[in-house]
């Protein structure tokens, strides 16, 4: 497995460093469960809009490793609940969430009132990547770039 490049981190910038449905595969009780999510890529993690009670985060709670697929990208991952979108502490990556998504952002499917929608972080741990005939096998804990 390699150390995530400036190669492949551009890659992924560019592919994922923006609006992005991925698959986000989550496991509870042994039995597998996937749903696409909105993603949005930056410094090895994706980033997403959810509700902390909904399953996906009860799964997450007990279970944080994850897995995603998107793009020519599969990865794995450990899921961590940032809290409330509009916590001080989630500012920075909120402003960054709130431009890659809005286009729909403000539809009325999220409530930002209710502190129990939260940003989900994916920081990923391996993953493969394919571009222009290439495999990249990423070792997302090492990196070098």
């Amino acid at each position: 497995m390699e150390k995530l490049t400036l190669e492949t981190e551009k890659i992924l910038n560019e592919r994922f460093n923006k609006d992005n449905v991925i698959a986000l595969a989550t496991v509870q009780d042994g039995i597998p469960y996937v749903r696409n999510v909105n993603g949005f890529y930056e410094d090895s993690s994706f980033y997403v809009i959810t509700y902390a009670l909904s399953n996906k985060m009860k799964q997450i709670e007990k279970n944080p490793y994850v897995a995603i697929s998107g793009d020519w990208f599969t990865a794995h991952g450990k899921g961590v609940n940032l809290g409330w979108f509009c916590a001080d502490k989630n500012r920075n990556i909120a402003q960054k969430l709130r431009e890659a998504f809005k286009e729909w952002i403000d539809n009325g499917h999220n409530n930002f009132d209710d502190e129990n929608t939260c940003i989900l972080r994916i920081e990923l741990t391996d993953g493969v990547l394919f571009s222009h005939g290439t495999r990249y096998n990423i070792d997302f804990c090492d990196k070098s770039c």
